[in-house]
């Protein structure tokens, strides 16, 4: 490799290292942590310092710090316990001061760059898809990757409702209501994740969009082969809709990845229901507390 070559290489890397950044908005991490703070004040009717809203840093170090690691591992930064009359409680706010394009975590999304790089590197046909997009972070970050690589014979397929998750149906999802009127922030536009998209330089004719329940835009999609699945609709009718629908389009030697394996019991059992069924017996592999994948091997 030329030195020319290697210097190429380190300005993908550094690219998609920014752009998982940028998604996690850890660049401005300080804001967010200074709005949680604004926030929990106002929640708990105490005053605001401007102190610390300007040294946010110094000012509440293990704040930063609790939500820096809360980010790298895709866990809730958004629950403080913050004390109210000499007792403690818990707030959340969730719903005011989750800023990040994704919720994902930066280990997972350096998995998902490293199931890419196999892709790439095996040539591994096919498109990308992910069912479940919030904000579209995982998704830009696909497409990013196409771009920092010049991949031009892929395209990336987000699948949501763009309306929020759907209420509970299946008895397996009880007592798991995500949907837009529990969790109003899981509700995003189509028209709000296409401008992240463009904010980023990504937004093209690449990119394609199903919007609509899994269980009538999945089985008609016009996707012919995929090289990656990432699931990541929470509940099991969402993430058993997409699977039967799209896992026979993954190729051999293409990934299937799962964000909500290890967190979400409906996930976890649609997805073994879904294997026992198949009897897929490709071993799954654990990216942290709750990402997993699998490669399919035929």
């Amino acid at each position: 490799m030329s030195p020319l070559d290697k210097n190429r290489v380190s300005i993908r890397d550094r690219y998609l290292n920014l752009l998982i950044n940028s998604l996690l908005n850890e660049i401005y991490l300080e804001n967010e942590v200074r709005l949680l703070y604004v926030f929990s004040m106002l929640t708990t009717g105490k005053p605001v310092s401007t102190d610390v809203v300007r040294q946010i840093s110094t000012q509440l170090p293990q704040l930063v710090q609790s939500v820096q690691a809360a980010k790298e591992e895709g866990r809730n930064w958004w629950l403080l316990d913050v004390g109210d009359g000499g007792a403690a409680r818990r707030i959340d706010l969730r719903n005011v001061c989750q800023f990040s394009h994704t919720m994902v975590g930066k280990k997972r999304l350096q998995s998902l760059v490293h199931c890419l790089d196999v892709v790439r590197r095996d040539g591994v046909a096919g498109d990308l898809a992910e069912t479940g997009a919030w904000r579209g972070g995982a998704c830009i970050l696909m497409r990013g990757y196409l771009a920092a690589w010049d991949i031009e014979d892929k395209t990336v397929w987000v699948a949501d409702s763009f309306e929020g998750l759907p209420k509970p149906s299946l008895p397996q999802d009880a007592g798991y209501d995500f949907s837009a009127e529990q969790v109003p922030i899981l509700a995003v536009s189509l028209e709000e994740v296409q401008e992240n998209f463009r904010r980023y330089g990504l937004l093209d004719a690449r990119v394609r969009f199903l919007k609509g329940w899994f269980r009538e835009t999945l089985p008609t999609a016009p996707i012919d082969k995929l090289a990656l699945l990432r699931l990541d609709g929470d509940l099991y009718e969402s993430t058993r809709d997409a699977l039967n629908s799209l896992y026979h389009k993954v190729v051999p030697g293409g990934f299937v990845i799962v964000d909500d394996y290890g967190e979400l019991e409906p996930c976890r059992q649609a997805v073994e229901d879904f294997r026992n069924e198949h009897a897929i017996r490709d071993p799954i592999e654990t990216i942290d507390w709750t990402g997993s994948y699998w490669r399919k091997s035929a």
